[in-house]
């Protein structure tokens, strides 16, 4: 084994000594799990998704986001679409921040995971996780551009996670707002749907 080849080993065996508290996922279910371990990290600035750096609490950087991405694109799930569980997960690591460094990276990801879930519940077809939400696939690209085709039922849902949230998520206000435009339905149908202060 070369010295380079021994170096990486050791480093990932150091990795893996560090995250042995944060399950693998096997499937969605777990992987929630693991998504609500991140989130105590981000409250705290302690646990096994912090370990080694320096964390303050309430504060999300981009290895916390980094944590996220892997968990939701594990390949034991790469290939299921993202559950509600999942995204109510990440939904309360985006609440319990109230720092960001990750510049942006977990927003684009709390986006990506909230079209994968409301399309996939809506019976139309989403890419790979691997795809869907990498930062270097754009959403645009895959996500429902019509809300005809998004169970109301979903948007109900979607909109009761985000009313009242202290931190706007830009990118996912203006895919609700594209969503909610496009099916022409007055808020009426849809009660208390969005904060008007939102759009």
């Amino acid at each position: 084994m070369s010295a380079s080849t021994a170096k990486i080993a050791d480093t990932t065996a150091d990795q893996d000594a560090e995250t042995s508290d944060v399950p693998q996922p096997s499937c969605r279910q777990t992987a929630a799990h693991a998504l609500t371990i991140v989130r105590d990290g981000v409250i705290t600035g302690e646990g096994p998704t912090t370990r080694g750096r320096i964390h303050f609490s309430r504060a999300l950087d981009a290895d916390d986001a980094a944590w996220c991405a892997r968990i939701l694109t594990v390949s034991a799930v790469e290939h299921q679409p993202v559950s509600r569980a999942e995204v109510e997960a990440l939904f309360e690591i985006s609440d319990a921040a109230a720092e960001r460094t990750d510049d942006g990276r977990f927003d684009d990801l709390l986006a990506k995971a909230v079209a994968h879930h409301a399309a996939s519940e809506s019976g139309l077809p989403v890419p790979p996780r691997t795809v869907a939400l990498s930062p270097d696939t754009d959403i645009e690209s895959w996500a429902p551009t019509q809300a005809a085709k998004i169970d109301t039922k979903v948007l109900e849902w979607l909109a009761s996670q985000m009313r009242g949230k202290r931190r706007i998520n830009h990118r996912l206000t203006a895919l609700v707002a594209t969503l909610i435009g496009a099916a022409a339905l007055p808020l009426a149908q849809l009660p208390g749907m969005l904060d008007m202060g939102m759009l």
